[in-house]
């Protein structure tokens, strides 16, 4: 069992007394560890736990059935699950995969109000359509929502083992703009491009640590993305009948499948052509919103400037994809790829693989995802809040200018932008408003800027 930082949120759910006024509701991908992790924090933390699987448990979604009553669902509850045991103020009930059963969601205002048992609740298709209904079955004001992604660049280190003694030493130089001590920062960088190849699965992480063979890694990789492509265009009808639109199912996969293609150009928008030479986006509008809502991918959307707030500043039909979990991505490179990002012999994909790493470390930190382009060739990466003003990140794979960061940062009269990430192969170094980080540093940038 790795160590996950979703334990800390059901914690401050249990904690704080929010457990009394809200079930917590875990939303995240398919295979990331929601059920492992729950399962391990309920064990922890109460002395009794009651846990229904609605995906293999089919037939407990009988004991929701009718009138609301929780003494009759509890009852029915132990008649599907005869070792289930409902004692009042030391039972946690957890719902995985709620969104095969509407009515247990329903149930969940009845539950709160009861107060005798806590709830947490997951699901994995939540987003979608028909499964996260507003017109009913949702238990509004009662539910606590927690997202949970892929593990992060800290996990994956706990998962290797680094110490912590080590981790806080990077945490340090970082806060202090200090240079990163030589065996460190090699030891660090090799840490991060296995992290940039594995990603955060964690079966692949498992598989990684166990095998240290890229070649495993990758098998498990494409193992899930298959997985992943059998959810591919279902939704809940309006009986609650799980169905799949075959047409939408073929306009996702031909999103799914550009990505590749589209990163690789180092495009400054997403091109609708790559998919057929006549697309158009509205025809693949509702395929790229299906993918967002799953989780498989996170949106960046061009700015028309650099003023506050810069969410109110974007432009919804100009937009970058990035996959979600970069290991994923490199799975669906070329096979040498690995090798390449582990030597730093990389060419083709360099932009798109580093690019797609800060994204997803970014996106991971709650950080939205918008980008800077203009006709005359000034292009940002990314751009962010810091200090209540709009900052810039350039993202460097080994080296390279920031020519356009140096343009934005010089032209006072035009953008007020004081500040400059610039993350690639590099050491800690400060110089006219550019502060230059190791790219293993990107999560401490993403978490300062989190919390503004």
């Amino acid at each position: 069992m790795f160590r996950r930082k979703i334990i800390d949120a059901l914690s401050e759910w249990k904690n704080s007394g929010l457990c009394k006024k809200k079930a917590a509701i875990v939303k995240g991908l398919r295979q990331i560890g929601k059920t492992v992790a729950v399962k391990e924090f309920a064990r922890s933390n109460y002395d009794n736990v009651v846990y229904i699987d609605f995906k293999k448990t089919t037939s407990a979604k009988a004991a929701f059935e009718g009138d609301i009553d929780i003494d009759r669902i509890t009852m029915r509850i132990t008649a599907v699950l005869p070792d289930a045991k409902f004692i009042p103020g030391h039972t946690v009930i957890i719902l995985d995969e709620i969104q095969e059963c509407a009515r247990a969601r329903f149930s969940i205002k009845a539950f709160i109000e009861d107060g005798r048992y806590d709830l947490i609740a997951t699901g994995s298709l939540l987003g979608i359509r028909g499964y996260n209904r507003k017109d009913r079955d949702i238990p509004v004001g009662f539910e606590h929502t927690i997202r949970m992604y892929p593990m992060d660049f800290e996990e994956f280190l706990w998962a290797k083992g680094v110490s912590q003694q080590i981790i806080d030493y990077i945490k340090d130089c970082f806060s202090g703009k200090r240079t990163v001590d030589d065996p460190i920062h090699s030891v660090m960088k090799r840490h991060f491009q296995e992290y940039v190849c594995v990603g955060g699965m964690p079966s692949v992480v498992s598989t990684f640590i166990e095998k240290n063979d890229m070649n495993t890694v990758r098998a498990e990789q494409q193992d899930l993305i298959e997985q992943y492509r059998d959810d591919f265009g279902r939704y809940l009808d309006e009986n609650e009948n799980e169905v799949t639109d075959t047409e939408m199912m073929g306009y996702i996969n031909q999103v799914f499948d550009s990505i590749p293609a589209q990163l690789s150009k180092e495009n400054k928008k997403f091109q609708y052509s790559v998919l057929s030479k006549n697309a158009r986006g509205r025809t693949y509008a509702g395929a790229i919103q299906w993918l967002a809502d799953y989780g498989l991918i996170n949106k960046s959307y061009n700015l028309s400037s650099l003023e506050l707030p810069l969410n109110g500043n974007k432009d919804d039909s100009v937009f970058k994809i990035y996959m979600a979990d970069t290991g994923l991505f490199v799975s669906m490179l070329d096979r040498g790829t690995y090798a390449d990002i582990l030597t730093g012999n990389l060419e083709t994909y360099k932009g798109a693989i580093f690019e797609n790493v800060i994204s997803d470390i970014l996106s991971k930190n709650g950080v939205k995802l918008f980008y800077y382009h203009k006709d005359s060739g000034l292009e940002i990466d990314f751009i962010a809040k810091h200090d209540r003003k709009a900052c810039l990140i350039e993202v460097k794979s080994n080296t390279g200018n920031t020519k356009s960061a140096k343009t934005v940062l010089g032209d006072k009269k035009n953008y007020d932008v004081e500040l400059c990430y610039k993350l690639g192969n590099y050491n800690v170094g400060f110089m006219n408003g550019i502060l230059t980080l190791p790219d293993y540093m990107a999560p401490l940038v993403a978490k300062e800027l989190s919390d503004e």
